[in-house]
């Protein structure tokens, strides 16, 4: 399936007896949960070599994408350079999907704890912001996180169809609740979804200095993104 963007087929003309009927092609903008994606990933599915081009075409359907937006916290080069170097590569990678976006908050170290810093607010921002201005019909979050709800609801009042990519057992029910369609992620809905590279090598651990910040990990062949340490997503 080709996928169709929305800017280039915002409008379908259809020619009647009666004159000219517009029927608007529905846009959707899609908001991932680096971190979030891949934390679950790994609970439930015990890989990451996610294939985001064919993933973001079955959340998307037949309906026209306005925009990928990607969120994840970016590695401190001084504290884990080789992480960071990893992580550039996966990104950079990552780029390459059509009508994709990184975006990317910060990583602070406070007390031995690794804290991410911007990345839920420039998420939530960008969702409300694109709403406001008629950018999108329909928002499709692909997180589980409860502090995504309110901003949920707010898309919801302003007239937009808001829905969520959510995996059984990590997901607020807030979060749930406020949807208005729900596509749950398991092993069904992956089936083609993967990159077919599935790597054998031991994980490192949070403690690792290959240790990074979430990003999905193809298994084999460069770029390797290295695995995710627990990351506190909430401490000020």
């Amino acid at each position: 399936m080709r996928l169709r963007h929305a800017s280039s087929t915002l409008r379908v003309h259809e020619l009647t007896g009666e004159g000219n009927d517009v029927m608007a092609i529905e846009r959707v903008a899609i908001f991932i949960d680096g971190s979030n994606l891949y934390h679950a990933l790994e609970s439930t599915m015990k890989r990451h070599d996610l294939n985001f081009a064919e993933f973001v075409k079955k959340l998307c359907g037949d309906r026209g994408l306005l925009r990928t937006y990607y969120y994840n916290a970016l590695q401190d080069a001084s504290q884990r350079p080789d992480a960071f170097r990893e992580q550039q590569e996966f990104f950079e990678t990552l780029r390459k999907t059509p009508y994709l976006e990184v975006r990317l908050g910060s990583i602070k170290t406070a007390q031995g704890t690794q804290v991410e810093k911007g990345v839920d607010i420039m998420l939530a921002t960008d969702l409300l912001y694109f709403a406001w201005n008629n950018f999108y019909d329909t928002a499709v979050l692909v997180s589980g996180d409860a502090d995504f709800a309110y901003a949920f609801q707010a898309v919801k009042n302003m007239g937009k169809h808001v829905e969520v990519a959510y995996f059984e057992g990590a997901t607020s029910r807030d979060l749930l609740d406020v949807a208005d369609a729900r596509h749950q992620l398991n092993r069904k809905y992956f089936n083609g979804l993967w990159s077919g590279r599935r790597s054998r090598r031991r994980r490192p651990s949070a403690s690792s200095p290959q240790a990074a910040t979430g990003a999905p990990q193809p298994a084999a062949g460069p770029p390797r993104p290295p695995a995710a340490p627990p990351v506190n997503r909430h401490t000020a």
